[in-house]
């Protein structure tokens, strides 16, 4: 049995949704009127509200996506929304407002450029906030792989050190806000000296400049080394960020924005001694409801800002936005809103 809505009903054949019709550039991205996402069993029908629009998605638009990606395809890797139909043994009811994210969706099978999407329940996370769809838009990726990482990848504590590196990314500047509202003490990297300003609004201790290398800056406002690093960066930088660790701390691995996944003849023997090294690429089941709920009260409360750097109205901006997000030249998080 399920618990149809009232706009659920069989009527609504169609919906509209951007489908990637061929791996390329922005004109791949195509507006269709395509069938409104059949529900199965153990699955959510989720009417969206909102989306971020996140460089996996570039990547899957231009066919150099990792995962396997089948054409056309509906890209969208999270979203926020209402549950138009759940099985009713689900615990989730029709009109709830739930966030998902991750588990194939966009690349396996279709995901949340569109008006509804279905996707399994167990990454459903139910939620009741009074903040903006363009504000809850914007969370479910970042801060699950930023809270995945310091928690899961990190086993971060209160008083201990952070280095982040690339922490002007979206997932940099989320780990930020959430570190230290766990009580560490932040170090976080910029490329640019006048992105400096962005680490110190998101809480950053410590804003760093990096050159290419940067062991030698944390080692002299850290002697001993930082406790944990979120990598950010990639391959590329690796072997630099290992040196800024104490012995015993750790190092997780989440994101390569520079590119570089894998190290060619990789020997283990490039970890300094007693340093763990570890890698983060978690699930929606990372993310518990009682901690979303708990950092979208923050965000209310003004104790963690959330980095938007533009909202767009309507999936006619969707090429806007992913435009925005492939020049990188705006900082934070790119959501879209679909209005009623």
């Amino acid at each position: 049995m399920s618990q149809p809505t009232a706009a659920g009903d069989a009527a609504r054949a169609t919906m509209r949704a951007v489908v990637v019709t061929r791996p390329g550039g922005l004109d791949a991205l195509e507006i269709q009127d395509v069938p409104v996402p059949a529900r199965k069993p153990g699955w959510v029908r989720i009417r969206v509200k909102a989306f971020g629009v996140n460089e996996s998605e570039v990547t899957t638009r231009k066919g150099e996506s990792d995962a396997e990606v089948s054409y056309p395809r509906v890209p969208g890797i999270e979203g926020v929304g209402v549950v138009d139909e759940a099985d009713e043994d689900s615990g989730l009811r029709p009109g709830q407002r739930v966030a998902t994210m991750m588990g194939g969706m966009g690349r396996s099978y279709d995901g949340t450029y569109a008006q509804y999407v279905s996707v399994p329940a167990g990454q459903v996370i139910p939620f009741e906030s009074g903040l903006p769809w363009e504000v809850v838009g914007a969370l479910p990726e970042m801060f699950q792989t930023a809270y995945g990482s310091l928690t899961t990848g990190l086993d971060l504590k209160a008083g201990q050190t952070l280095l982040i590196r690339g922490g002007t990314s979206t997932v940099g500047l989320s780990a930020a806000t959430i570190a230290k509202d766990l009580g560490a003490t932040v170090l976080s990297t910029t490329r640019s000296p006048g992105r400096a300003g962005e680490l110190r609004a998101a809480g950053v201790d410590h804003p760093l400049v990096d050159s290419g290398t940067i062991a030698d800056q944390v080692r002299e406002l850290m002697p001993e080394g930082v406790d944990a690093v979120l990598e950010l960066v990639g391959c590329s930088v690796l072997a630099d960020t290992l040196r800024t660790v104490r012995r015993h701390g750790t190092v997780c691995f989440t994101g390569a924005l520079a590119g570089q996944w894998t190290i060619p003849d990789f020997s283990p023997f490039m970890i300094p001694g007693g340093v763990r090294l570890t890698s983060y690429g978690g699930q929606a089941a990372d993310l518990p409801a009682d901690v979303f709920a708990h950092q979208l009260q923050a965000i209310a409360a003004g104790r963690l800002n959330v980095p938007v750097a533009k909202v767009y109205h309507g999936l006619e901006q969707v090429r806007d936005a992913q435009a925005d997000v492939e020049s990188g030249t705006t900082p934070g998080k790119h959501v879209v809103v679909l209005d009623d």
